[in-house]
């Protein structure tokens, strides 16, 4: 019995130290603010918004130029994938998001220092911050890919690489430390649940304002400029539809009703704004382009955006039709008459679907579905009695219009001091993909 005793009591001992060492770990475990489900769709949604610029944008523009610069134009799309993701690891994130001043940031995060394995965002409390960092990151990706189109053929490589530096540093990461980093438009009130002003506005001004100042291509308005391959753009508007998913339905930060409230109201808006630009190009031109869906589309997708979390499925129809209507005017109308040559239509499609999908947040906004834990009462918009939520937004679309356009021009100006912004008329008459990459399709 002693001995018998003697190895029970060693057994309970052994048991107790097992436990007792295994403590911490547990308490950890149990205190832990990552939720699984959550990271896990984090990850996928992740996944998606990168593919939407590589491959997705990458095939969507390179099918809309002529054959002989395709190639340029899916390396300005490779280009901003590297250089983004290096400049937002070392130092974009951390101005974007570390600290809550109203302009800008701070170099807490500076190449992602201090981020353990536990450690989370005030942003996105769910998951684990550096999860947070890489989605964000996609964002910032994509939006400096979107100017691309609107100096299509024309600009030299060397340049637009200074100017992806400069414009991400100095116009998207304080924008989105405006909007989504705690910023002063945060503070005002302002809706924009996955990048209406963020992205798609700021992309869209800046793209006008490069036109502008880079000029026409040569033959704009008597060479034809036909695209090289529809079908490729066909293909890169079905990876951005389907990317679109992580991107407004990520942007709910957690696998939860919000997403997919914000997915459903995206993809509703996506087959309006199609069908919208099919109807009224059917009825002024005789014929419903393959081109017209898709952008009419991209143009649903856009507005969409930033209301994709707060409205509901009805309204997303709504939302794609307006859309549709206005950014087929923009691209038509509104293009000619003031005469400027955005090549692929990042202005008309992006700049303005995404002012018009901000205000129409402020329009549409459902209370329930913009509360917070920050804002339990949600925020209204003006169908639910808030008229002020339209002015909020429009403050909003006022400030990064006026800081894009300016902060692009400016950039352009000092980039044009240092390396040509665009290739000289016999290269580009040649063709970007020899004069700047020495490759050509056969």
């Amino acid at each position: 019995m002693t001995r018998d005793n003697g190895r029970m009591a060693c057994g309970i001992a052994a048991t107790l130290g097992l436990v007792f060492a295994a403590a911490p770990a547990l308490a950890q475990e149990m205190t832990s603010k990552i939720d699984g489900g959550d990271t896990a769709w984090m990850i996928s949604a992740t996944a998606l918004v990168l593919m939407m610029t590589m491959p997705g944008l990458a095939l969507f523009y390179c099918g809309m130029v002529r054959k002989k610069n395709v190639l340029a134009t899916m390396a300005q799309s490779v280009a901003c994938t590297a250089v983004c993701s290096l400049l937002w690891f070392a130092v974009g994130y951390s101005l974007s998001f570390a600290g809550d001043a109203p302009w800008l940031g701070t170099f807490e995060r500076l190449f992602l220092r201090g981020i353990g394995m536990e450690a989370t965002s005030v942003f996105a409390p769910t998951i684990p911050e550096l999860l947070y960092v890489v989605y964000q990151m996609t964002f910032a990706i994509i939006t400096v890919a979107l100017i691309a189109g609107a100096v299509a053929d024309r600009m030299r490589f060397s340049a637009f690489l200074w100017f992806v530096v400069g414009w991400l540093l100095f116009v998207y990461v304080p924008i989105a430390h405006w909007v989504w980093g705690g910023g002063f438009l945060a503070s005002a009130g302002v809706l924009d649940f996955a990048g209406g002003t963020v992205v798609h506005l700021n992309a869209g001004v800046a793209g006008l304002v490069a036109a502008y100042v880079l000029g026409k291509r040569h033959g704009y308005g008597t060479d034809n400029f036909a695209p090289h391959d529809l079908s490729l753009a066909v293909i890169g508007t079905g990876l951005l539809w389907v990317g679109w998913i992580g991107f407004n339905g990520g942007s709910a930060l957690g696998a939860n009703a919000r997403a997919a409230f914000a997915i459903t109201a995206t993809h509703l808006a996506a087959s309006t704004g199609a069908l919208t630009w099919m109807f009224l190009e059917w009825s002024t031109r005789g014929k419903p382009s393959v081109l017209g869906m898709i952008t009419g589309a991209i143009a649903g997708l856009g507005a969409i955006t930033p209301a994709s979390g707060f409205v509901l499925p009805w309204h997303g129809v709504i939302i794609g039709l307006i859309a549709g209507a206005i950014c087929f005017w923009a691209c038509t109308w509104l293009k000619l008459r003031i005469g400027y040559d955005d090549s692929l239509d990042v202005f008309g499609v992006h700049g303005i679907g995404g002012a018009t999908g901000t205000l129409l947040t402020g329009v549409f906004a459902v209370a329930a579905l913009s509360a917070s834990p920050d804002a339990p009462q949600g925020s209204p918009g003006l169908f639910e009695g808030n008229a002020r939520q339209v002015l909020v937004q429009l403050y909003a679309v006022v400030a990064v219009l006026i800081w894009s356009g300016v902060l692009t021009y400016i950039l352009l100006k000092v980039i044009g001091l240092l390396v040509p912004l665009r290739v000289s008329e016999p290269h580009e008459i040649e063709g970007l993909d020899v004069t700047q990459h020495g490759e050509a399709l056969q």
